[in-house]
């Protein structure tokens, strides 16, 4: 359904190199680069972009949850995450309450963001 998402950061550079070294793992890298915009993704097209705050004052969290293939996947976007020195809010674990092979892991990024990596497979 989505084409793409797009959040406003406050540290263009903190930020890059949070998603430069958390989307990795899944699969996801830098396709497109403005300077003022950066667009992730599986190539050929960017489906996640960051861009500097230009709107609005004050912190709004939002939750982005990128598809892992796999529980390793989940794991290794989590490594990454706590590696870049991100806030731990939930370790990779079965959700049941969600469907009974929902694998998620949930970090904040530099901005406060509730960002989260799932595998909706078995292991």
């Amino acid at each position: 359904m989505l084409d793409h998402v797009s959040m406003q950061c406050s540290d263009m550079a903190a930020s890059a190199a949070f998603y430069d070294a958390v989307l990795a793992p899944l699969g996801g890298e830098r396709i497109m680069d403005f300077g003022e915009a950066i667009g992730y993704g599986i190539p050929p097209h960017p489906d996640f972009w960051i861009s500097q705050q230009a709107t609005g004052e004050g912190f709004r969290e939002s939750h982005i949850s990128f598809t892992a293939a796999d529980r390793a996947r989940v794991r290794a976007f989590f490594d990454a995450a706590v590696a870049a020195g991100a806030e731990v809010l939930h370790e990779p674990r079965l959700w049941p309450e969600y469907h009974a092979s929902y694998y998620g892991a949930f970090v904040r990024d530099p901005d406060g963001n509730n960002v989260e990596a799932v595998s909706h497979g078995p292991e």
